[in-house]
């Protein structure tokens, strides 16, 4: 079961990650088309600012399952090297639950804005509704609960091994 898990969290980690850079790319592509289109045609394109924008928070939403399973979001590094064996394990479940805590207000609360953001449509975008931007938060928060409990089961400890 264990190890079955661990498979999961790894592909949708992995996948997450890819998206999150796939999404950076996009950004920086619309923001040199952006440019292009604004000061050497000077004829600006309204629509790749709110893309840009859109595509940046799907990268950081994206982005966070690979530094929650790093060990890398919430650091308590002077507290764990100062811990006996035991403490660590119990500071790793406080880590872990307050993680937890704060990604599942996120989902519910993120979930909320979704729903509620049907009825907007994008500024430059008229015919794309904000659900699309807003849904970023609980799809993130999805594969960021998949990434800390992978976390709990195989500890990485990624910020205390590069620390001087």
């Amino acid at each position: 079961m264990k190890d079955a898990f661990l498979r999961l969290e790894r592909w949708t980690t992995g996948f997450a990650t890819v998206a999150a850079c796939a999404m950076l790319a996009i950004a920086a592509s619309l923001g040199v088309f952006q440019i292009l289109t604004r000061f050497v045609l000077e004829q600006p394109a309204e629509w790749s600012e709110i893309l840009i924008r859109m595509s940046l928070i799907w990268m950081v939403f994206l982005g966070i399952p690979a530094a929650f399973r790093q060990g890398a979001m919430v650091s308590v590094d002077v507290l764990y090297r100062w811990s006996p064996p035991k403490i660590k394990r119990v500071l790793d479940w406080v880590v872990c639950l307050a993680a937890l805590a704060l990604i599942g207000v996120i989902i519910w609360w993120g979930w909320d804005y979704a729903q509620r953001g049907r009825v907007q449509s994008m500024a430059g975008l008229e015919g794309v509704s904000m659900f699309w931007a807003y849904l970023a938060m609980p799809v993130g928060g999805i594969f960021c609960v998949i990434g800390i409990i992978g976390n709990l089961i195989d500890p990485m400890r990624m910020e205390l091994e590069t620390a001087q």
